[in-house]
């Protein structure tokens, strides 16, 4: 039995999530936020509650069960918080802005890189070390904020290089003489 899809999922005032065929929609005041069903769970929603159920007993059906109360869980919790992710720039001269619809970041290389900021995310730069990403999809957070740490992940030895604000470094000994 799944210990995470036997709960139901909370719904919060301000938000409505309706169930359309084989699809569930969540609408709250960050957005609206859709997620196909598979045929293997089947979903129910009473008041302010959205409770998930296994079609079957075999192990893909039960696996499933918490899988999409958890991707239910997360797109109430989208579209009425949202979703943040927080980067720290570490390095001589590295820095990010915020240039219209692009973010353009020195990391050490002979070029600039711009980086453009996709639709429903909303990106951030208080301080030129510092990037913020923000959005309603916690799966398309990730997906930025992982593009934009690969352009120069932070390195062991000075710990230079874009990471994640919880992030540590396990910081290397130099070469002896």
């Amino acid at each position: 039995m799944s210990r995470v899809g036997k709960y139901p999922v909370p719904v919060p005032a301000g938000v409505q999530v309706a169930l359309q065929g084989r699809t569930v929609v969540a609408k709250g005041k960050l957005g609206e936020l859709k997620l196909d069903l598979t045929e293997m769970v089947d979903v129910t929603v009473e008041g302010a509650q959205v409770a998930v159920k296994p079609r079957g007993e075999d192990r893909q059906s039960r696996m499933m069960w918490g899988t999409t109360r958890s991707l239910i869980e997360g797109m109430v919790k989208g579209v009425s918080t949202g979703f943040t992710k927080s980067m720290e720039i570490t390095g001589t001269g590295y820095k990010a802005a915020v240039q219209g619809k692009d973010l353009v970041l020195n990391l050490g290389y002979s070029h600039e890189i711009r980086y453009p900021i996709p639709s429903g995310i909303k990106i951030t730069c208080e301080k030129p070390t510092s990037v913020k990403v923000e959005g309603s999809d916690k799966r398309q957070v990730g997906q930025v904020a992982a593009e934009i740490r690969a352009f120069r992940g932070p390195e062991p030895y000075k710990g230079k290089g874009v990471r994640y604000d919880n992030e540590v470094i396990l910081r290397k000994e130099g070469k002896k003489k």
